[in-house]
């Protein structure tokens, strides 16, 4: 098959797929963003449709006090006796979880803790008699010891009570690298495999696999591991790593996975994020050989266009969009939300700075997956003070703000802050945030992956308050290993805007 690469592009990161009859279901991590862990689906695994996400409400994650690159890690989504389940981490926050539902659009469970099994990237099974196993990375981001790593673990389960039947025991755990991890347990012909991730996330990533008769084991390693890795070469897509098998319509095999695309002179910095690709699988005396991992970008850009003034506002030509209007506020507060619509325009009230640390609510947009384009839009600050931000984490983000006349772009890098003002007429004011790619060539411009321009539109020109860096908004500096989103806050009492617009192409 011809499959389109990124398969869902930006930040959508440690795939897991499911196919069930003729359709696919597929789930992405969201770490502390809300809605969390959306649910996409095809028929054909090229194009894809989100119809909607596993968490949507108030404690199905406890993502109120986690900083970004905490909540949910690593969903495995998989499908038993007529249900869906996900299985997933709420890392730092209620552990190691199990969602629940007969149509995979939702509404899901409000999720079982599983008691005995504390971990990461968990992983469900079952074997012929139904007994339910759970497979994860023994990384403890629960209760303080997550400097300590156990390996690939494994218990039996009950679903139903939610209780480990076993003490955890270990099994295959690669073949020596670092951080194993992103574990998937599947009985292909005449054995269980148990495919990992090692390596770590970064450039080292790889997958590895192993087999043997029994879905506990013991299992012999892959003499040809890895069998999947970019790291040392030229390949435009590196970190290649967390697979998922799954079979093709035609009756072939491919794994989805998480993949970046590192740019600038030296390839070391990713503005795009961890984001799902897809390549074909063969079988050869028993063991998957995968094939190196093709960019093959879709043709054309995306758009995305919500005038905030019906419901109906929708989003076309990425697999990402969202209406504004239709969502819950997504920043760890799917509550009550803090927006309220009177035509011709929508408001947000009350909030404090979109940038403070835990409990902080704002509207990001979609998880933009292209640069080179700007998202806009139209605010009407009077005495409060609001605009229009892209961030990475708590520590790296940058906004460009007015108050009353006083128009401010901001940078934060880590300890480091910066601002630049100007004066502008009272009134409504149309705020910018564009990117672009370095010139092509050499030396220390071209280093980076892209600049990233704070602008608003004053009487009819564009105004370029800051050109900005876009290395610092990566998770090659920002350390987080989530994804750039942008969006609108308002910082002082409530704030009007009319409109928000976002484009993009696939970086050259």
């Amino acid at each position: 098959m011809n499959f389109p690469n990124p398969l869902i592009p930006g930040f959508n990161p440690d795939p897991s797929v499911v196919k069930v009859g003729e359709d696919y279901y597929l789930a992405t991590s969201t770490f502390e963003y809300l809605p969390g862990i959306p649910v996409y689906h095809s028929t054909d695994l090229v194009n894809w449709d989100r119809i909607g996400h596993v968490v949507d409400r108030e404690g199905q994650l406890d993502s109120r006090d986690v900083p970004t690159l905490g909540g949910a890690w690593a969903p495995t989504i998989r499908f038993h006796d007529g249900l869906f389940y996900v299985a997933v981490t709420d890392a730092m926050a209620r552990g190691t979880l199990v969602f629940t539902a007969e149509d995979p659009a939702g509404p899901w469970s409000d999720g079982l803790a599983i008691e005995g099994a504390i971990g990461i990237d968990q992983d469900l099974a079952w074997d012929e008699d139904g007994t339910a196993y759970m497979t994860y990375s023994g990384l403890d981001t629960v209760t303080g010891n997550i400097g300590e790593h156990g390996g690939i673990l494994q218990v039996r389960v009950d679903l139903e009570t939610g209780k480990a039947l076993e003490v955890p025991r270990s099994v295959w755990s690669g073949t020596g690298l670092m951080f194993p991890e992103a574990p998937h347990l599947y009985r292909h012909g005449d054995y269980w495999y148990l495919m990992i991730a090692e390596g770590g996330t970064e450039r080292g990533h790889s997958v590895s696999i192993a087999r043997g008769t029994s879905p506990a084991g013991p299992f012999e390693g892959n003499p040809a591991n890895p069998i999947l890795s970019a790291r040392s070469t030229e390949r435009p897509i590196q970190n290649t790593g967390h697979g998922d098998l799954v079979q093709t319509p035609d009756g072939g095999w491919a794994m989805v996975l998480l993949g970046m695309r590192p740019k600038g002179m030296t390839r070391a910095f990713s503005a795009l994020g961890r984001e799902t690709f897809i390549t074909p699988v063969t079988w050869e005396d028993g063991w998957p050989v995968v094939e190196p991992v093709i960019l093959n970008p879709r043709l054309g850009g995306g758009e995305f266009e919500d005038n905030l003034r019906t419901p109906s506002s929708t989003a076309a030509g990425s697999p990402c969009g969202d209406s504004l209007a239709r969502s819950p506020p997504p920043r760890r507060t799917p509550g009550a939300s803090p927006w309220s619509a009177t035509a011709p325009a929508w408001t947000i009230h009350g909030l404090p700075s979109w940038a403070a640390a835990s409990g902080t609510r704002w509207r990001p947009s979609p998880r933009w997956w292209t640069p080179d384009r700007p998202r806009t839009w139209t605010l009407d600050g009077g005495r409060n003070a609001g605009g229009l931000a892209v961030r990475y984490d708590e520590a790296h983000h940058y906004s460009i703000e007015l108050s009353g006349t006083t128009l401010t772009a901001r940078a934060r890098i880590s300890s480091i802050e910066e601002s630049w003002t100007r004066q502008v007429p009272a009134g409504p004011l149309e705020l910018r945030i564009a990117t672009r790619q370095p010139d092509s060539g050499a030396g220390f411009g071209h280093l980076s992956s892209d600049t990233i321009a704070l602008q608003a539109v004053v009487d009819g020109e564009l105004l370029t308050l800051a050109e900005l860096d876009g290395r610092y908004l990566s998770a090659e500096t920002a350390a987080s290993f989530t994804g750039r989103v942008s969006g609108v806050f308002a910082s002082r009492g409530t704030v009007t805007f009319d409109w928000f617009r976002g484009e993009g192409r696939e970086p050259q």
